[in-house]
């Protein structure tokens, strides 16, 4: 036995004294069952999982008289989780006689009251009281934008605090229970878009005695109208500050800004939100207007180059209209950025600026400008596709909850599985464009179906397996934990 200064054995000296005395062994916390937080008074609600660190934490902060003890270690001791009980193993230290130091464990349990916060009552009393409300806009005939913002949002979370979300007919409208919320949410839009934003207030009530105002606020946030592969007529105040880029130039990537690309030069450039509203335009035409081109002969006249992440080479083409086939021998001849990925016999899409009727306000500034009669933005696989038409993809995206007024105005179904359609084929051939989002295995996918089209042996642009997330469902794992018990 280790001598000590109080010349007993721990169990003697336990026995004799316990410095646990006056320490809580039961205490009751609030939890709201909403939004799995729990109130740390007077009106905070903290997010903490059960048996996470933060929950941990904030168990042991309510212990009252903790002070007069030196807390050594903490951990859970695991319970049902509907039996509404924490339990939390302390082990404390604490000097005793002529200066022994004694340590001992116990436990504390915590009963658990559910109670919902004021942000979920108001919610549960009438689903409508909102806040603040952020309204997402772009003025565009397409939704392939809000396609691809609905993934970043739902891989970073940014609308877990929305109390409903709506789609309307150009753009969502975000509703939240706390001004806080919404402000944050705007943020976040303007990190992954170039976005311009303004709001309002109105007064819902206000209260003379203890001189409380009550607003509701509105966000309106418009997204640049300038897309992915739209062609762009740069204004000529614009071209100037850009070292006489231009001024034809493709959209090559859209973030929190817009990645330019001359397809005569390679030359390129970015422009940020502050810089596209000061001198702001639109495209002259948009991927919806792209025509199918069959190539006939390609000439490299450039080495490689790597503009904003992406390899381009620059290349004489001579090209035909697919719809001029068996009508007429129409053959341009074209340069494009695309020499590093088309080959003879290939199909590309592109924009037929020969019969195009453009009267764009910024092209008729340019005079004795010669226009191109063909500009090709990218490769087409349609013919490929057709091939494979009805058979299941090996992955899927999640959706946002969001409510859709199929009787609203401009509402048209067959329009938007066609965009929704051309987003998942974008996101197969790009992977730049996949890389920020979250893919998830299909299920219904069938060995089969992959092995009839490995025998294809046509090369259609495909997501790798090793880029996909395995959708977790929680009936699956507590359906596995189950045949794990009986076994």
């Amino acid at each position: 036995m280790q001598p000590n200064a109080a010349n007993m054995c721990a169990k003697c000296l336990r026995s004799e004294i316990d410095i646990t005395e006056g320490l809580q062994k039961s205490v009751t916390i609030i939890h709201c069952p909403e939004c799995d937080t729990y109130l740390q008074p007077p009106r905070t609600w903290i997010k903490a999982n059960l048996e996470s660190k933060e929950l941990l934490t904030f168990c042991v902060k309510k212990l009252k008289n903790l002070n007069t003890v030196r807390l050594v270690h903490a951990e859970f001791i695991w319970t049902e989780p509907h039996s509404k009980r924490i339990k939390v193993k302390l082990k404390v230290q604490k000097e005793v006689l002529n200066g022994a130091v004694l340590e001992q464990a116990f436990t504390v349990e915590y009963t658990v009251l559910d109670q919902m916060c004021d942000s979920c009552s108001r919610v549960q009393a009438n689903p409508d009281q909102w806040v603040a409300a952020v309204q997402l806009r772009q003025h565009v005939s397409h939704r392939r934008t809000f396609f691809y913002l609905e993934q970043l949002i739902l891989k970073h979370d940014a609308a877990k605090h929305a109390i409903r979300i709506q789609q309307m007919d150009q753009g969502i409208d975000f509703f939240f229970g706390k001004r806080s919320h919404a402000l944050k949410f705007v943020d976040f839009v303007g990190k992954v878009s170039p976005v311009r934003s303004r709001n309002d207030k109105q007064l819902v009530s206000f209260d003379s005695k203890s001189n409380d105002y009550n607003y509701k606020y509105t966000f309106s946030v418009e997204i640049s109208p300038v897309c992915r592969e739209d062609l762009i007529c740069l204004p000529p105040k614009l071209v100037n500050s850009l070292g006489n880029l231009g001024p034809i130039v493709i959209c090559t990537k859209v973030t929190n800004s817009i990645a330019l690309l001359d397809p005569f030069t390679l030359r390129h450039c970015f422009l940020d939100a502050d810089q596209y509203w000061r001198t702001s335009f639109k495209a002259l035409l948009s991927s919806r207007q792209l025509v199918e081109y069959v190539v006939l002969d390609v000439e490299p006249v450039s080495s490689e180059v790597t503009v904003g992440g992406s390899r381009y080479i620059l290349a004489d083409a001579q090209v035909a209209r697919v719809s001029d086939f068996g009508k007429n021998d129409t053959i341009f001849n074209v340069r494009t950025h695309l020499g590093h990925i088309l080959n003879p016999g290939d199909n590309a899409l592109g924009y037929d600026l020969y019969s195009a009727n453009s009267n764009d306000i910024e092209l008729d500034k340019y005079k004795g400008f010669s226009i191109p009669d063909v500009i090709l933005v990218k490769k087409s696989y349609e013919e490929r596709r057709q091939k494979k038409r009805g058979k299941a993809r090996t992955w899927k995206l999640k959706s946002l909850n969001m409510e859709v007024d199929s009787t609203a105005r401009g509402y048209n179904e067959e329009k938007i599985s066609s965009e929704y359609e051309q987003f998942l084929r974008d996101l197969e051939e790009n992977p730049d464009m996949r890389f920020n989002l979250s893919l998830y295995r299909n299920k219904e996918y069938q060995p089969s179906e992959m092995a009839s089209s490995v025998a294809d042996g046509d090369e259609l642009p495909s997501i790798p397996l090793d880029e996909l997330l395995a959708d977790l469902d929680l009936s699956d794992v507590e359906s596995n934990g189950d045949d794990s018990m009986t076994e």
